[in-house]
């Protein structure tokens, strides 16, 4: 568990939106969106990053994952298997519609987004799929694949998590500069296998003079 653990990493996106709705009911939901597609990232320290859409597609089927305040589990604002947390993939994006529970501190939180007090939102997840791009300084991962443990309406967005993707990085880097190596090596013994034919070829041409 502790492995685990240490794979999750959260993002807040700039461009996510918070709001509060009320449906024919009368009950008050939490709406909006938790991440948006094919957008980049700022500076990660070292690179960018985006999602791609379909990312969240198989874990919001299969995952019991949890709307949480501040990232808090003592806050639980909503949960896929009680429906109260309901996730969706749009063209836009990652879209969260979550009923809070009937106390004062979920009533407080409404409060807030309504007057614009909070109104960003991050997400806890683990990369499965990934895909790397671009030359330092300018590399950009993509998210293919997550598992998404929790979506969390917050007050500061914490700086990115990137430990994980750091380790990528430098995975990638890594391998990226074995291939280049080995392309030089491989262009190396192209060239010198074609100095000795022409060298072949030339004394071919002395002895027949």
């Amino acid at each position: 568990m502790e492995n685990r653990k240490n794979e999750i990493e959260y993002r807040n996106w700039w461009e996510c939106e918070l709001r509060t709705d009320a449906d024919d009911k009368g009950v008050r939901h939490i709406v909006g969106y938790a991440a948006v597609f094919n957008s980049l990232s700022e500076d990660l320290g070292g690179f960018r990053e985006k999602i791609d859409p379909g990312a969240f597609a198989d874990t919001i089927n299969t995952d019991d994952i949890r709307a949480l305040w501040n990232h808090n589990s003592s806050y639980p604002i909503g949960r896929k298997k009680s429906g109260t947390l309901t996730l969706s993939e749009d063209q836009r994006g990652l879209k969260i519609d979550a009923v809070p529970p009937d106390a004062q501190w979920a009533r407080d939180l409404m409060a807030s987004i309504d007057r614009g007090d909070v109104d960003q939102m991050s997400f806890g997840f683990r990369t499965i799929d990934q895909m790397w791009e671009g030359e330092y300084p300018d590399e950009i991962r993509t998210l293919m694949k997550v598992q998404l443990f929790d979506v969390s309406p917050v007050t500061f967005p914490a700086y990115p998590d990137t430990e994980v993707g750091l380790r990528s990085l430098e995975e990638y880097r890594t391998a990226n500069k074995i291939e280049d190596e080995g392309n030089k090596a491989d262009d190396y013994l192209i060239g010198l296998s074609i100095r000795r034919k022409r060298l072949k070829i030339k004394e071919r041409q002395m002895k027949e003079d």
